[in-house]
């Protein structure tokens, strides 16, 4: 097998070819899937190995009071050939991954050959392909959990452990100094104990991570603002605890902690940083300073870690096991988001190589996975690809550039009852829309719209439409399975098109669309996504104000049941309800959230109707939007919470709107019920305004692709499920 080791005095790093391990008992043999590289640990153990002799020295003055020890018990001869042979012998590197069991060891009743267990060590859990692990030093992956993620078992319960020496309580406010991968962790942590972080790192790209994943604020360690976030948090008192975090020879972290803890706070050592503790500034606020051995209790015992003997729960709560399942559960719950953390994935072949560009500063990242060959057993995660939306062609047809007082003349295909009750009745009567042909399949539907709102004639002839150089935009207002089509061929014609939703049921119908843009140069398209225009909507998005940390979105909606016969119900030929009517809460939520999604996954009964689905978002936020077609007629459509940096947004089904902050309400929209309104007047203003102008579209191709690959990806994780990733275009 494969295993990645370091030559200690010449520094060589090397891929080497080495015999497998057994599988004795009390312990399994487990195949890498992922490992993670400690960027922090790892990297000064690599750097080390590279110093002078002298220089190791220096880094290591506990081992040089070894060595003089044995010269005084040995002898120098004996002493130097004793020191010179462990150096020049080759070491293991890492402690953190995550595989699949392979072989059960005698003893061992709880797991079985093909589970997913996460391994901690730094003899039991190396960057190897096979490795065995001891009883205590496992623990099973719970199901749902990607492989990748589990791999942070062993760091995220050194962070764990950090946080509970600290014992923070809710309401606290603490400061995390050094903003790694450990304090990053950390971060979390604490934000999900209901404790107010604020963060202390040179870097400004780690400062900003760690507000995306719950920090109130962040800044640099000797700065007047971060002085000036902490006293204002707390009252002038100073943090109830400072967790270090950081390395490095400065005495600085140490310092800081002091004048930044309130009397009687605790400092907790996670790291391995100076702590020559300045004794007035400790002694005049009685200080606490705690340290935080490793994973937990059992560390470095071997009884507990080799032979299986654990604690006892009644007399040790938090063991170095428990707080790696602990962990684990937190991450399945998504309490804790590592994917944020992950810089770079690397082949487990590359190993080599990434811990070389690592070292020289070429990749610089918080956190690095090795994958490990595909013979592991695990399966890659679904995932459906969101197409990229190429740069359209110049010195082609384009939808014609309207001067601003030439009306803007428009065809509509179809003319359903949601063509006739929600666009036409705000197209009809507005200055400078000229209603031109209207297409529908039969002649006395096609009668009935150009009687009751002017068109100036109607047809069931499309071609005869897409044809007439005067028509400048098309609406496709069709059934669902339609859709795609018309929009395909009105955008090759030329026109401006607006389509209801859905774009495409499928992903095949999506990329023909954006083959038909890409072969005409002809990019001017918008979906019938209208809540994202909502006044009401839009007003308390301003009250609520832009977000620092990431987001919680609730969005419930009370679809209601179908009456019998409605062609909703043709799944066969008009795709799901949530394929057709998902698209527009996907939408909302994105804009709320100011991103696209990155990951979906979906849960429900058979049938595909009533449905809970979650998205994830690039900076940890997620939105779950739970569809329910079997509530009660009564109770509104839409209901919208969304929470964040201390506040709350309430959206009452377009009627009523309020932001939250602490415990006062901020803002209301309206102590009277108003008129619900959807938004259908204010899109339809900004699409005309884009036809006639030649502006851009009221809201990106790359957007409306995204949130339709979304929606379409909702019945490939309920059909798998997992989660289904959304890939984006590179």
């Amino acid at each position: 097998m494969k295993q990645v080791v370091q030559n200690y005095k010449s520094g060589e790093l090397a891929l080497l070819d080495v015999p497998a391990p057994g599988c004795g008992p009390g312990g399994v043999l487990v195949r890498s899937a992922y490992s993670l590289i400690s960027t922090g640990t790892e990297l000064m153990k690599v750097s080390e190995a590279g110093m002078s002799m002298l220089g190791k020295a220096r880094s290591r003055p506990d081992q040089v009071a070894k060595v003089v020890q044995s010269v005084a018990t040995n002898g120098v001869p004996a002493t130097y050939r004793k020191v010179m042979g462990k150096l020049d012998s080759y070491t293991p590197l890492g402690y953190s991954l995550c595989g699949v069991v392979e072989e059960v060891g005698a003893g061992i009743d709880d797991v079985k050959t093909g589970d997913l267990v996460a391994c901690a060590g730094n003899e039991h859990a190396l960057h190897a392909e096979l490795n065995w692990v001891p009883k205590n030093l496992y623990a099973p992956v719970p199901d749902g959990l990607a492989p990748r993620s589990a791999a942070f078992g062993t760091v995220g319960s050194i962070a764990l452990q950090g946080v509970r020496r600290g014992e923070p309580q809710l309401g606290d406010v603490a400061l995390v100094v050094g903003l790694g991968l450990i304090g990053q962790l950390v971060v979390q942590l604490l934000a999900a104990s209901g404790v107010r972080v604020v963060g202390a790192d040179p870097d400004p790209g780690r400062c900003a991570l760690a507000v995306r994943l719950g920090a109130v604020d962040c800044g640099e360690p000797a700065s007047a603002a971060l002085e000036a976030a902490v006293a204002e948090l707390t009252g002038g008192h100073g943090v109830d605890q400072v967790y270090l975090a950081a390395g490095g020879g400065s005495n600085e972290p140490v310092e800081l902690a002091a004048r930044l803890s309130r009397d009687r706070g605790r400092v907790v050592d996670i790291g391995k940083c100076r702590l020559d503790l300045p004794w007035n500034a400790y002694y005049e606020k009685e200080l606490d300073v705690r340290f935080s051995r490793s994973y937990g209790p059992g560390r470095y015992d071997p009884a507990y870690e080799l032979e299986g003997r654990d604690y006892p729960i009644g007399y040790v709560r938090w063991t170095e096991r428990r707080n790696l399942a602990c962990f684990l559960d937190l991450l399945a719950r998504g309490r804790v988001d590592v994917e944020p953390l992950v810089s770079h994935t690397a082949d487990f072949a590359d190993a080599v190589a990434t811990y070389r560009r690592l070292k020289e500063g070429d990749l610089k990242a918080v956190a690095v996975l090795f994958r490990y060959p595909r013979q592991t057993g695990e399966t890659e995660p679904p995932a459906v690809a969101v197409p990229a939306v190429e740069p359209v062609r110049t010195g082609v047809v384009r939808a014609p550039v309207r001067s601003a007082k030439a009306p803007v003349r428009v065809a509509f295909v179809g003319a359903g009852t949601y063509a006739t009750s929600m666009l036409l009745p705000h197209l009809s009567p507005l200055d400078g829309v000229e209603l031109g042909t209207v297409v529908t399949t039969t002649a006395l539907s096609a009668a009935n719209a150009r009687r009751k709102f002017g068109f100036a004639q109607a047809t069931t002839d499309l071609d005869a439409v897409l044809g007439d150089p005067s028509v400048d935009a098309v609406f496709v207002v069709t059934r669902h399975s339609s859709h795609a089509e018309l929009t395909r061929r009105a955008l090759l014609a030329g026109k401006a098109v607006f389509v209801e939703k859905p774009l495409a049921l499928t992903e095949d119908e999506l990329a023909g669309v954006l083959a038909a843009v890409a072969e005409s140069g002809n990019d001017r398209l918008q979906v019938g996504f209208n809540r994202r225009f909502a006044p009401l909507l839009r007003e308390a998005g301003k009250q609520f104000g832009a977000r620092r940390g990431p987001a919680s979105l609730r969005y419930l909606v009370n679809a209601g049941r179908l009456e019998n016969g409605s062609w909703y119900l043709r799944q066969d030929t008009e795709g799901t309800r949530f394929t057709g009517e998902g698209g527009h809460f996907v939408d909302t939520a994105s804009w709320l959230l100011g991103a696209d999604p990155v990951s979906v996954y979906a849960a429900g009964p058979p049938g595909g109707e009533h449905l809970q689905v979650v998205l994830r978002y690039p900076d940890a936020s997620t939105a779950t939007l739970s569809y329910a077609t079997t509530g009660p007629p009564g109770f509104p459509k839409e209901t919208l919470d969304l929470v964040a940096d201390g506040k709350v947004l309430r959206l009452d089904d377009f009627v009523r709107a309020a932001v939250y902050d602490g415990r006062r309400r901020r803002w209301v929209g309206s102590r009277l019920p108003r008129a619900r309104d959807k938004g259908q007047r204010a899109e339809l203003d900004a699409f005309l305004t884009a036809v006639r102008t030649g502006g851009p579209m009221p809201v990106p191709l790359q957007s409306l692709v995204a949130t339709t690959a979304a929606t379409l990806a909702v019945r490939t994780a309920l059909a798998g499920g997992a989660p289904v990733t959304l890939a984006r275009p590179r």
